[in-house]
């Protein structure tokens, strides 16, 4: 597979995203149908399922032999294999789209060897669309849409400065977290405890973080993540379709992933447990270390 052309690929994927999302810029949130999966938080629309069947449609007949695993298609037990992979989230913040919140976007990976490989993120609210091939860094490109730049766009690269700062410990920096849609048991009791231990005092015993924060996106989240506006990352519960573009673009910013759980420093794409830490000269291992300190003992229990 080393013949593969990895920028006809991305262009492909930055073709369909934009698409994609002049269908969901389209489509009215108070007016479709929607329905539930696991629980009352865990929302699905009429509009993830018309992307997905989009997306799909056209990534089968460009790349016919390669695979495809997408949210709204997902069979339990389908696992990420070696073989050239798209690894699609339709709409990746679909809380925020039902409530015409503009933090949400399609989110277009592809993955070879099972490695995050390719990565195209598209807020089409805001008209920002995030890429990245490995091994050739990650940009942001802002109001093409809009007609910035002749329609091409302001193009810059990831990180968004170019002298990051050195990390420092966690009361230094901005982290980013989700509540996830399960809202009990063992993995909710670790996400609970352990942003209360961030956020309390030093003198409490806590990491007194500058602040969390929650985009309603993991997608967006690595993003921020990688454009330096976001310190860290903490996820716990998502699945390959919510970080597989994400990653290759935070990776490509210079930034890592370790595992969401600790001691674990090369997470499977699809193990649903991750830390995400931006590109800096100085701190990324050190923050983790200290940040895997903050859970101690406990452990989030993610099926994949």
């Amino acid at each position: 597979m080393t013949d593969l052309n990895f920028q006809e690929i991305q262009d492909t994927l930055v073709t369909v995203a934009r698409e994609a999302g002049r269908m969901i810029l389209s489509a009215n949130p108070t007016d479709i149908a929607q329905g539930t999966k696991l629980n009352s938080a865990d929302i699905v629309t009429e509009t993830d399922k018309a992307v997905e069947a989009l997306v799909s449609s056209r990534l089968s007949k460009a790349y016919p032999t390669f695979e495809f695993i997408g949210e709204e298609t997902y069979k339990p037990g389908v696992q990420v294999t070696a073989a050239p992979t798209f690894i699609v989230d339709p709409i990746d913040g679909t809380t925020n789209f039902v409530h015409g919140l503009p933090e949400a976007c399609i989110s277009l990976g592809f993955a070879l060897d099972r490695k995050p490989t390719i990565g195209v993120v598209y807020n089409p609210y805001q008209d920002k669309l995030y890429t990245a091939i490995r091994g050739q860094g990650a940009f942001l490109t802002l109001g093409a849409a809009w007609g910035l730049e002749g329609g091409k766009g302001r193009v810059s690269k990831l990180p968004l400065s170019k002298n990051p700062a050195p990390l420092g410990s966690l009361d230094t920096c901005l982290v980013a977290a989700e509540w996830g849609s399960a809202r009990d048991g063992v993995n909710y009791e670790v996400k609970t405890e352990v942003f209360k231990k961030l956020c309390a005092s030093k003198e409490t015993g806590g990491a007194m973080v500058h602040s969390i924060r929650s985009l309603g996106s993991a997608a967006l989240n690595l993003c921020a993540v990688a454009a330096g506006q976001l310190d860290v990352y903490w996820e716990g519960g998502c699945w390959a379709w919510d970080v597989c573009a994400g990653w290759t673009i935070l990776n490509e910013a210079g930034g890592i992933m370790a595992s969401g759980n600790p001691d674990d420093w090369s997470p499977k794409i699809d193990s649903r447990k991750y830390l995400a830490v931006r590109g800096a000269p100085a701190g990324q291992r050190e923050l983790v270390q200290e940040f895997w300190g903050v859970i101690g003992e406990r452990r989030m229990e993610y099926e994949s």
